[in-house]
């Protein structure tokens, strides 16, 4: 990595870091508000954290985020299915869901980084671990009573980034988090994030085009259907990611 590029993304990671303590009274009133089961403000704290934060980042790295489809998020607790193609996905996700609450289904790792990991913990996110399947499981299901109790979740069912315009394939079986409860899913596909970081290696003012699918409701789906739901949730995601990185291409932008 060249010297300028490492200074510009130790800047970021300045201003990140400095973001989050910015929030901390936010995230005392999520606190609160969770121990005494008040779930409908703290459901509302967190939209206001999140959305905060969020657009603080993406204007902070100069992105520019085209969303469709914005209506088809249902009022109702859903889960944000996505492909995963970079660092910037969560910020983009709080633009995603503006002003609502949404944990995430986050890797190991981060749950050892410090002032970020009680963020993630107090947005109702879970932290997976991947190579333990039990640990995994319940991981999955602490997230699935986050869901009973109102509360919205993302996940990234390729199970790590893209890190380019190639997507991966879809875990299967990931998508028991939605199908369990019986919560909505919400296909959605995101084409250029890895502008913004992966592609030159630090922090760029890339484009992202966003597109939300129409929900998919799993209440009523007998055990076949939920069975293959996350290979037809992958193929609304796929079709759609090829369809932006054509148009992307007719405008002259490089995958």
């Amino acid at each position: 990595m060249k010297l300028g590029a490492l200074f510009k993304n130790i800047g970021f990671a300045a201003f990140a870091y400095w973001d989050v303590r910015k929030i901390r009274k936010s995230q005392k009133l999520i606190q609160k508000y969770r121990a005494e089961g008040q779930y409908d403000l703290e459901r509302e704290e967190i939209g206001w954290l999140q959305d905060t934060w969020g657009t603080s980042l993406i204007e902070h790295v100069g992105a520019q985020i085209n969303i469709v489809g914005r209506e088809n998020i249902p009022e109702e607790p859903c889960v944000i299915v996505a492909n995963h193609q970079g660092y910037a996905d969560i910020p983009i996700l709080t633009q995603i869901m503006k002003h609502r609450q949404f944990g995430c289904v986050a890797k190991e790792e981060l749950s050892k980084v410090p002032v970020f990991n009680q963020l993630i913990l107090d947005v109702r996110s879970v932290f997976i671990k991947r190579d333990d399947a039990r640990a995994s499981l319940r991981a999955i299901e602490t997230a699935i009573e986050h869901l009973e109790l109102g509360f919205s979740m993302a996940i990234f069912p390729e199970g790590t980034r893209s890190r380019g315009p190639v997507m991966g394939d879809f875990k299967k079986g990931s998508l028991r988090l939605a199908t369990k409860p019986g919560a909505p899913i919400v296909p959605v596909t995101i084409s250029g994030s890895y502008h913004c970081f992966e592609e030159q290696n630090m922090v760029y003012p890339g484009r992202v085009d966003i597109y939300i699918h129409p929900p998919i409701y799993t209440k009523d789906m007998d055990r076949k259907e939920a069975s293959n739901i996350a290979a037809v949730v992958e193929e609304i995601v796929r079709t759609k990611l090829e369809e932006l990185q054509a148009e992307e291409v007719a405008r002259g932008g490089k995958l």
